[in-house]
């Protein structure tokens, strides 16, 4: 055996099948179509959600509940998180770099949740008042973006 003597497996060259094209090939005519219908004529496929008339389940179902398009998106960092990383000053490319938020373009908010024992200098776009207190009881420092 020899590389210049190598052929591909038989199935992995089979031809391609070539619809309509005459009886001979086996799909010839109908083209493994059917007879008539909608699914017979070209440019025909059902939409994914298409039921045949039947009210779709999307439409069915039930809405519940509310979007609100206005919605400001945070990013949400615990003080309990803020403790672990032993750091003196905290900002968000501290956070970014430490992995504790996803992305820098969205806005971070410092919630109170969790405890802290050292004096830290936090920067943020936002705080809750539970957060702030906690920061400043122990001598820390809250520094709006």
């Amino acid at each position: 055996m020899e590389l210049s003597n190598l052929k591909p497996a038989e199935k992995s060259v089979r031809k391609r099948k070539r619809i309509g094209r005459g009886n001979a090939t086996g799909q010839g005519r109908t083209a493994g179509k059917g007879h008539k219908g909608y699914k017979s004529r070209s440019g025909s496929g059902l939409r994914l959600h298409f039921e045949g008339g039947q009210m779709p389940l999307a439409r069915r179902l039930p809405k519940r509940g509310f979007t609100n398009i206005f919605a400001k998106k945070v990013q949400v960092v615990n003080l309990k998180d803020l403790e672990k990383l032993n750091l003196k000053k905290i900002d968000t490319d501290i956070l970014y770099d430490m992995r504790i938020i996803n992305k820098q373009s969205i806005p971070v908010k410092i919630l109170g949740n969790g405890s802290i024992k050292k004096a830290i200098e936090i920067s943020a776009h936002s705080f809750s008042q539970s957060a702030i207190d906690k920061i400043e009881k122990v001598g820390g420092k809250v520094i709006y973006l």
